[in-house]
């Protein structure tokens, strides 16, 4: 700011100019308008003046800023924030947007200083002192958003004519600020990316990165097509198992079949000798090799476990050493319980089908299908709901409709669960079906009901 001796003489020199019409002419005065006498009413001559104003206006403080430009600064500022009479909040600004005209109160822009428009050193570089106004040369409709920012206390709201990228250029060009963006974001459904957790281990952290991240690098791409390579193997050899042909013999005999002649069949139709029992090990061997390795260099063992996708491959291998178990289980005790154990190893075996979710992991389209589950949960929920009510319904009428016939395949209303859910989604197998006119009504709106 101006100081006070500065000031007042730049108000002397001013006034004196602005009451030469008083003075006197004086013709003894020199070529270079020096003082040369005194008016007869005591004033200094017009030439003394303006020797005056021009050495006042010229004259350079210690930061070579003559009073003349720190005059049009200062009042400039002056004349927009600081009006005699009127508390600084309520001061009104105008922006002039390529044209389009604003006018706000100061204490709306304020609200956020760290802004380009709340902070008054950084606006003040477009202010045009001419218009007394505040101009920038970018999208009109745009501003419509950046202006409510400040007046609906940091809410963004993208006007539904500005294209995306558009916006985002005047929020980082108006300095709203990450929050904002952030904001801005994930309310035009962009997925936030998640903060990567690293080992602080350097060996660590090249592992967790070879199988955690396939895009990392192309050792890593070269690790993650094994693995898909493997999960096709493990899934396929999974399903030609259950093939006649290829199935064991002895899954078919009766349990008197199977007290004969045991060691022989043990012998001749060992799991360990199995080519898909081969394969299966193969497989497990490798992923239990990458399961071991990323829990190893993870950077949280806790979070290890949280992940679904680790729950998986925990899941997926968990058959194989099962049936490593009740074949050594079976092949030492030989006895009758042989039978009980491949009745349970085959409700275990089931578990490996999980496996096929391990190609999530490698393809972002799974992922993002993933979140859109997820995401949806609440309205799946309540679809299965009112399918539930409708199941309820039409299963009880449709039982206590054909309660009286003979030959109704309803014989309780648990009957009529599966044929009210075939019928509402529109499948119809056919197998149950009712028989009477009132039945018949009931199966009709079912149908209408399911569509």
């Amino acid at each position: 700011m101006m100081d006070v001796s500065s000031w007042k003489e730049m108000e002397v020199a001013l006034v004196s100019f602005d009451n030469a019409d008083q003075i006197v002419e004086d013709p003894c005065y020199s070529n270079d308008l020096s003082p040369a006498s005194q008016s007869r009413k005591g004033h200094p001559s017009c030439a003394n003046l303006l020797s005056n104003l021009r050495i006042l206006i010229n004259s350079e403080n210690a930061n070579n800023e003559t009073i003349f430009s720190r005059f049009s600064a200062e009042f400039s500022e002056h004349l927009m924030g600081e009006r005699v009479g009127m508390d600084e909040g309520d001061q009104r600004v105008i922006i002039n947007i390529a044209g389009l005209r604003f006018e706000t109160r100061l204490k709306t822009l304020n609200q956020f200083p760290e802004t380009l428009l709340g902070d008054p050193e950084k606006r003040m570089r477009y202010f045009d002192s001419m218009r007394n106004e505040y101009f920038f040369d970018r999208n009109r409709p745009s501003f419509d958003g950046i202006l409510y920012y400040y007046q609906s206390g940091g809410k963004i709201r993208r006007p539904a004519n500005v294209p995306i990228d558009v916006f985002a250029d005047e929020i980082t060009f108006y300095e709203l600020g990450d929050d904002a963006m952030d904001q801005f974001r994930e309310d035009e459904g962009f997925i936030k990316d998640p903060e990567t957790l690293l080992p602080t281990n350097d060996f660590h952290r090249q592992f967790w990165l070879l199988f955690e991240y396939p895009e990392s690098s192309s050792a890593a791409r070269g690790v993650a097509l094994v693995s898909v390579l493997v999960i096709v193997i493990s899934i396929i050899i999974f399903c030609m198992e259950t093939l006649p042909e290829f199935r064991e013999e002895r899954e078919f005999k009766s349990p008197q079949e199977l007290s004969k002649n045991l060691t022989d069949t043990l012998l001749a139709h060992s799991t360990f000798t199995d080519p898909f029992f081969v394969i299966e090990t193969a497989c497990i061997i490798w992923f239990s090799f990458e399961l071991l390795v990323r829990f190893i260099v993870c950077p949280s063992k806790t979070e290890f476990f949280r992940n679904i996708m680790n729950i998986i491959d925990i899941v997926s291998i968990i058959p194989y050493f099962v049936t490593l178990t009740t074949e050594l289980i079976q092949q030492s005790e030989l006895n009758g319980q042989q039978n009980m154990s491949l009745a349970i190893l085959r409700i275990i075996r089931l578990v490996r089908v999980f496996r096929i979710f391990k190609l999530s992991r490698h393809s972002k389209g799974l992922q993002i299908l993933g979140q859109t589950l997820k995401a949806s949960m609440r309205e799946l929920g309540l679809l299965i709901f009112f399918l539930f009510i409708g199941v309820i319904l039409f299963s009880s009428a449709v039982y206590f409709a054909e309660v009286d016939e003979p030959q109704s395949h309803f014989s309780s209303i648990p009957d009529g669960f599966w044929w009210a859910v075939v019928t509402m989604t529109t499948v119809g197998y056919g197998d149950m079906c009712p028989t009477t006119l009132g039945g018949k009504i009931v199966g009709t709106l079912c149908a209408i009901a399911g569509v």
